[in-house]
């Protein structure tokens, strides 16, 4: 059974919080690239951003629904969500879009464990741990690449 080790891309991208979601966006075009592993100065993993991260950073703004009770504003949405969603849309910095503690694998995690977690958790970009380091990462075009290699 194929595992993480043998189908991950070992030369994988890593950025730090404060690079710029512009110079973040050309970096994925030129490296053709989906995701990186977002870094502190020590390459502590941080977290990960991903095409998914800067789409919805150009989304349309969903302006909460409120009720007005008595000179009192109701919101029937969380504001928190509001707050958290208008931060992500005039994000400037990877620090301002990229997913904190992100879901990761080991090395010997096998294939079908791995199609689960894409599916049933909605994760497309995972860090692959060795040791509390990143050793690469599997994302969709590595699990297609590994069907695609199955007899």
């Amino acid at each position: 059974m194929l595992k993480a080790s043998d189908m991950m891309n070992r030369f994988f991208l890593t950025v730090t919080p404060d690079m710029g979601v512009e110079e973040l966006a050309r970096l994925f075009t030129r490296q053709h690239v989906s995701g990186a592993v977002v870094v502190d100065k020590k390459g502590r993993l941080l977290g990960v951003v991903t095409e998914g991260d800067l789409i919805a950073k150009e989304k349309n703004l969903h302006l909460p629904t409120v009720v007005s009770i008595f000179d009192a504003v109701v919101y029937l949405e969380s504001s928190e969500h509001f707050k958290e969603e208008l931060h992500r849309m005039l994000a400037s910095q990877v620090e301002d879009i990229y997913t904190r503690d992100p879901v990761t694998i080991a090395s010997d995690s096998v294939l079908s464990d791995i199609a689960t977690l894409m599916t049933e958790d909605g994760v497309h970009f995972l860090p692959v741990m060795d040791g509390g380091h990143v050793v690469g990462v599997v994302g969709r075009r590595e699990v297609i690449r590994a069907l695609a290699s199955i007899e």
